[in-house]
C-alpha cells in the first residue's frame, strides 16, 4: 500500500502527457461524448415506443442483445473493421486503431439502459391520465412534452445514470487498443509485472473515485428533478402522495 501512495506522491505522475489530468481528461472525455451520441439514439427511440407502444418489443430485443454482448468482443469485431476503412474514407489510422472501436464499443454499451428507463417510464404513467389529456385536446405531441416526460424524467435520469457509470467503468478497456485514458495506468501496470502493480491499483482507485463522484452528483440530480409526489423504487416511479394543488 505504501507504494500506490508513493505513486500517488510522485510529481511525474501529475505532469506531461501521461499524468493523471491528462489522462482523467481523456476519459471523461471519451465517456462524455460516447453517452451523449446514445442519447441521440437511445432517447428518441425510447419515447416513441414508449408513448405508441410501437415497435417496443423489436426495441427492447435488440436492447436485451446489445446488453448480451461484452464491451470487449465489440471492441475486438470493430478494430479490424476501422483499420480496413482509414484509406478508403481518409481518416487516420490511429483513429480506426484507438478512437473508433473504443467509442463505438462504449456507445453500444450505453444505448440499452438509456432505451428501455426512457421506454419504461412513458410505459408507467398512468393511462386514465393520457386519455383525460386527449379527451381535453390535447395534441399528443403536448402529452409527451408536458405529461409523459416530466413524470417519467426520474427513470429517464436514471438510465442516463447507469449509462454513464457502465462506460466510465468500461472505457478502461480502450487502453487495450491504444486508447489514452484512466485504462492506461491498469494495462501498462499490468504489462510490468510485479514492479507494475502500484500503477495498476492506482488506475483502478482513480477509476473508482471518478464513478463514485459522478454517480454521486447524478443521484441528487436524480432525486430533484423528480417531481412532488413521485419517487422512483427499483426504477419505476411511484406514487406516495399527492402533490399540492
Amino acid at each position: 500500500m505504501s507504494e500506490v501512495v508513493a505513486w500517488f506522491g510522485d510529481p511525474a505522475n501529475w505532469q506531461g502527457p501521461t499524468g493523471v489530468p491528462t489522462r482523467l481528461w481523456e476519459h471523461v472525455w471519451i465517456s462524455a461524448v460516447s453517452v451523449a451520441t446514445a442519447m441521440l439514439v437511445g432517447l428518441p427511440i425510447g419515447l416513441w415506443t414508449g408513448h405508441t407502444g410501437k415497435g417496443a418489443n423489436l426495441a427492447m430485443n435488440l436492447a436485451n442483445i446489445g446488453r448480451a454482448i461484452p464491451s470487449y468482443a465489440i471492441l475486438v469485431m470493430v478494430l479490424p473493421i476501422s483499420l480496413a476503412l482509414a484509406p478508403r474514407l481518409g481518416y487516420s489510422p490511429n483513429l480506426g486503431l484507438s478512437f473508433i472501436p473504443t467509442f463505438t464499443a462504449m456507445v453500444l454499451l450505453a444505448i440499452p439502459p438509456i432505451l428501455v428507463n426512457t421506454h419504461a417510464g412513458l410505459q408507467a404513467v398512468d393511462r386514465d391520465l393520457i386519455e383525460a389529456s386527449r379527451a381535453m385536446g390535447l395534441k399528443e405531441s403536448q402529452i409527451l412534452r408536458r405529461i409523459e416526460v416530466p413524470l417519467s424524467l426520474g427513470v429517464i435520469v436514471g438510465g442516463f445514470r447507469t449509462a454513464v457509470l457502465n462506460v466510465i467503468a468500461t472505457a478502461t478497456i480502450g487502453a487495450i487498443v491504444s486508447f489514452g485514458g484512466l485504462g492506461r495506468y491498469i494495462i501498462d501496470g499490468r504489462l510490468r509485472g510485479i514492479a507494475g502493480i502500484p500503477e495498476l491499483i492506482a488506475g483502478a482507485i482513480l477509476v473508482t473515485i471518478l464513478a463514485v463522484g459522478v454517480d454521486l452528483v447524478l443521484g441528487i440530480l436524480q432525486k430533484r428533478i423528480t417531481p412532488r409526489g413521485v419517487r422512483v423504487v427499483t426504477g419505476h416511479p411511484e406514487i406516495i402522495e399527492p402533490a399540492p394543488i
